[in-house]
């Protein structure tokens, strides 16, 4: 009896063995859409954020929205409002949107794939790799008159880590806070944002290379276009295109068919355009130092690492999925759990002092005072958004994801962003 009794549990043990076994290699599913309900959300509570985008639209607050919400890797949400263009065109759930800075997020990602391949170390200079990066300085004098300048010798050199976390002291010129450096920027020619014009990112990175930083590297939270660099970086790395990498090693790997920075023929016609408040009516946007047709027209050469992605509410919700998963979606593993826990670990340290956010390798960071906060989530949900409204987070602790992407440029009368995050997280149910 005590012979099966030990057969019987060697048994029970092999069997959990298995299942382990298979467990961990079974494919995460494909993002799909199901009942709030199967997800524990609740359908009612669900319904605010349907009558929030619809009252913004109608009150002519915004022309368009499309919004998604999804829980343990299913869609709960997913719908369109208003319109998508100053022509009146229905906006539709696979509009494709310029968004910008949450380009960022995708660079970074490929930057960190090359890192699990041993081809560099977050600490490297940068100038191991582009040159034009040695000797830098520091501003500290400015001629207004002429932009002449002087400045003191780095004591650090800017490196991978300093220009993924925003450490770096590079600055954004056109959209920069210190009026030196956009005047210092424009000077030299650099591409800050998006262009139609026949400009590649070697040669804006090597024109911004030769400028001062705001600071010392490492010291100082400085949004910048570290991550324009930063495609450059991977050209020089990986050997390919930045383009051609991120399509083959992130974009079809992962299924996401409508991220390009420049939308091919077939999708022209889903481009949303940006459009502004003119004496109480939505107009298009117009050709400032930038077209915002870039997605669509032009030279096509230039691939903005911060900021030239378009794409669609569910390509990115895949994305992000993807960083909820541990690195891995529908199959496919991008980066390892661990690459993952360092890319959403902060990396600034106490920079942002007592804050309800700090930033890690890729993404903003919710910290305990920001869950205690209320409406942003819990501590370590990652988040960002775009120079055209859109905006998006990610909660690991919930396993809830928000997208609410809109066009807008000008001074626009918007509450969607933080309403739409707080309705999120109101409408948990289990």
């Amino acid at each position: 009896m005590k012979k099966l009794t030990l057969l019987f549990a060697l048994c029970i043990f092999l069997l959990g063995v298995t299942n382990a076994q298979t467990t961990s290699i079974i494919k995460s599913p494909k993002l799909e859409e199901t009942s709030p309900e199967s997800a524990g959300i609740s359908v009612e509570r669900l319904a605010r954020i349907d009558k929030m985008c619809e009252e913004e639209v109608a009150k002519g607050n915004l022309p368009g929205i499309v919004s998604l919400v999804a829980r343990n890797g299913k869609i709960v949400h997913w719908k369109a409002y208003g319109v998508a263009n100053e022509a009146g065109d229905k906006m539709e759930r696979d509009a494709i949107f310029r968004i910008a800075s949450q380009s960022k997020a995708i660079t970074s990602t490929a930057v960190m794939m090359l890192w699990e391949e041993g081809k560099f170390q977050l600490d490297d200079p940068i100038s191991k790799y582009i040159p034009e990066f040695k000797n830098q300085q520091v501003l500290t004098n400015f001629s207004y008159s002429d932009t002449t300048w002087t400045g003191v010798p780095v004591k650090n050199e800017i490196t991978i880590r300093n220009l993924l976390s925003h450490t770096s002291g590079i600055g954004y010129g056109v959209i920069d806070g210190d009026e030196r450096f956009k005047m210092l920027y424009k000077k030299a020619g650099v591409t800050d944002l998006f262009t139609t014009k026949d400009i590649t990112i070697e040669e804006s990175v090597k024109k911004l290379a030769k400028l001062p930083l705001h600071h010392e590297p490492g010291t100082q939270f400085t949004y910048s276009e570290g991550l324009d660099v930063l495609g450059y970086f991977i050209e020089i790395v990986s050997g390919m295109p930045f383009d051609k990498y991120l399509k083959t090693h992130i974009f079809v790997p992962l299924g996401m068919e409508d991220t390009w920075f420049y939308q091919p023929e077939k999708n022209i016609d889903r481009v949303v355009e940006v459009q502004t408040p003119v004496n109480g009516e939505w107009q298009k946007y117009p050709v400032t130092f930038y077209d915002t047709d870039y997605p669509i027209k032009g030279a096509k050469t230039f691939f903005s690492g911060g900021a030239g992605l378009s794409s669609t509410a569910k390509d990115y919700a895949i994305f992000l999925q993807m960083y909820l998963n541990g690195g891995e979606y529908n199959g496919v593993r991008l980066l390892s759990r661990k690459t993952v826990d360092v890319i959403l670990s902060n990396q600034i340290g106490a920079i942002h002092g007592d804050s309800d956010t700090k930033f890690g390798l890729a993404f903003d960071l919710v910290t305990e005072k920001g869950q205690r906060k209320g409406g942003l989530g819990s501590e370590g949900t990652f988040n960002w958004g775009g120079y055209f409204n859109t905006q998006y987070f990610a909660d690991p602790e919930e396993n809830v994801i928000g997208i609410i992407m809109k066009q807008t440029q000008g001074p626009v009368n918007d509450v969607t962003g933080w309403k739409f995050r707080q309705l999120v997280f109101q409408t948990i149910d289990d």
